[in-house]
């Protein structure tokens, strides 16, 4: 190769080089846009009588994804489902963030491997993010850290809530100054354990204080409703439970398989939490509920937060999400239901986090009472975590 070719050689495989960093600094900076997406439809409009019980209701949801995507949740953004202004516009008092820490490259509600590529080290390098190479516990402790750093950035207008006396402080707080929002930190899935039981010791120390015990794939703990074998409650797992419940953490079986569920019933003896999903009834896949899970759930005292997603009510329209939660009540009266946005969560919406008012509205033209509305936006969530989380500080 002559000098002339060399030159062109090199100039050739530093334009790669620089054309691939660049794309990727490009996808980095664009992938929550893709994942996260509002896309309108036509939507109730929200009467000043539905925006007032909206506001005058505690709001609660039970599961959003936000923490993964490293975001400044404390400013308005034009990304994704949730900050904090959006929910504060929403009067959201209480917001469950959850820290998915491995996500097997194609997964699916059906069936997903356990061992294939984990998206979010692939999505992290892309975002040239820390997370990308730390271990799933290591990404949990990340998150928590996280939250954390902001409610202590926010002038007190975030707090993470760790037991029954900050929840109360919290909502006494509200009474002259509504635009407090309480976060809760919740673990979706036990790979966050590096498969070692006694991990549950860091997580609470670090702020979690729900842990749901499967996401897409089986764990060393549980089998997962889109997992290869989708088994039960391994020895592993009755170890955690026993951990868990020495420390009041509220256990959440969304993404549970059947059997592990049916398992999980058997010896545990507290409130359940489903964070985020649907019902068969609506939406007919192994991502969500059936009858009869619906009856056990409500009969331990637990409550199912109901997801705004496609797959988990089939459809984006509030009127599904208000279908799902019709067939709760009247499966088992209106004390379980509440709301699970599972926002940010790779999902499309039609609505965002400020926009919660139209649920309101939608189930006023529905023809729900006002008293089972202010239980489904946050009265029957509340209740749980009043009776699940430690008393005070430990």
């Amino acid at each position: 190769m002559n000098n002339k070719q060399l030159r062109y050689t090199t100039f050739a495989l530093a334009s790669i080089a620089a054309g691939t960093a660049g794309l990727l600094w490009w996808a980095g900076k664009n992938l929550e846009g893709w994942l996260n997406r509002v896309q309108p439809e036509p939507l109730p409009d929200v009467t000043p009588a539905a925006q007032q019980l909206h506001q005058d209701s505690l709001v609660v949801d039970m599961h959003c994804d936000s923490l993964l995507f490293g975001r400044d949740l404390l400013s308005r953004s034009a990304t994704g489902h949730i900050d904090l202004p959006r929910l504060q516009a929403s009067n959201v008092a209480i917001q469950v963030f959850a820290a998915a820490t491995r996500i097997p490259l194609g997964f699916n509600v059906t069936r997903t491997p356990a061992h294939s590529p984990d998206l979010l080290r692939i999505a992290g390098a892309v975002q040239a993010s820390r997370m990308a190479w730390q271990s799933p516990l290591g990404r949990a402790l990340h998150m928590a850290q996280r939250l954390h750093e902001m409610a202590e950035q926010s002038g007190g207008q975030l707090r993470v809530l760790h037991n029954q006396e900050e929840l109360a402080q919290l909502l006494a707080a509200r009474k002259e100054r509504p635009f407090l929002t309480g976060g809760i930190l919740a673990i979706e899935g036990t790979q966050a354990l590096n498969g070692n039981p006694a991990n549950v010791d860091k997580l609470y120390a670090a702020g979690y204080r729900i842990i749901g015990l499967t996401h897409f794939y089986d764990t060393e703990f549980a089998g997962s409703a889109h997992g290869w074998r989708k088994g039960g409650l391994t020895a592993k797992g009755l170890d955690l439970l026993v951990r868990m419940g020495g420390y009041n953490i509220l256990l959440d079986v969304a993404h549970l398989s059947p059997q592990a569920l049916e398992d999980v019933l058997t010896v545990w003896q507290r409130p359940l939490l489903m964070s985020h999903g649907g019902v068969r009834a609506t939406g007919d896949n192994p991502r969500n509920l059936s009858d009869d899970q619906i009856r056990a759930i409500a009969a331990t005292g637990g409550v199912i937060g109901v997801g705004f997603w496609e797959t988990a009510v089939g459809g984006r329209h509030p009127r599904h999400i208000i279908a799902a939660l019709q067939h709760i009540i009247d499966l088992v009266g209106d004390d379980h239901a509440a709301l699970g946005s599972d926002f940010d969560g790779g999902i499309t919406t039609a609505f965002d986090a400020a926009q919660l008012a139209i649920l309101t509205q939608q189930m006023l033209d529905t023809g729900f009472p006002e008293t089972t509305i202010r239980k489904i936006l946050g009265g029957n969530a509340l209740r749980l975590l009043q009776s699940a989380l430690p008393a005070a500080a430990v």
